[in-house]
């Protein structure tokens, strides 16, 4: 199956070994210190420096911006599918389920965008997709506005600890591997 793993900071090793990742996209803040996992291949590795903010920054808070959500999609179409994409942020609710809809969409644009969204819930009753990342998306995909009312229906996730990682299919008839 190939499949998009989602996962906080504290389980990105954890996940790219398990899940035999080799391709990587973090989502964190700027100059956030980490180590990429030996599994992942450094020319695979794609890193944005964003907070998880919905407005544009203020003070030293950087907001996803167009060029962020374009490196995403660049990278998702030169992804070659033989194994799983890694994407994380710091806790694996908002940034890197974000960026996990707009891969699959760069890579499959025929699909719905509620059964998306709801295939999303369905993997993680915690995700609250970063609204922005979602709203850039939705237009650089020329989505029409289906990715965001798509987001707002699924609503805000469930509390957490943010220690809850996931797959996401990149089809509705793929099955789900275990986390």
């Amino acid at each position: 199956m190939t499949a998009i793993v989602v996962t906080p900071l504290a389980r990105m090793a954890e996940m790219a070994v398990k899940h035999r990742t080799r391709e990587m996209v973090s989502l964190l803040a700027q100059g956030q210190q980490f180590h990429r996992p030996a599994v992942i291949d450094k020319a695979r590795h794609l890193i944005l420096g964003m907070n998880d903010i919905t407005f544009a920054g203020t003070a030293n808070l950087v907001a996803p911006q167009e060029s962020h959500v374009e490196q995403i999609i660049d990278f998702a179409r030169v992804w070659d599918q033989s194994a799983p994409v890694l994407i994380h942020c710091w806790m694996g609710i908002s940034r890197s389920p974000a960026a996990a809809l707009i891969t699959v969409l760069a890579l499959h644009p025929d699909q719905d965008d509620a059964v998306l969204a709801n295939r999303l819930r369905q993997v993680s009753r915690y995700v609250t997709p970063n609204a922005r990342l979602v709203e850039i998306g939705d237009h650089m995909l020329g989505r029409g506005g289906r990715l965001v009312a798509a987001v707002r229906a699924i609503g805000r996730g469930a509390d957490t600890d943010g220690n809850v990682p996931f797959v996401l299919p990149l089809r509705p008839s793929d099955d789900v591997a275990s986390n």
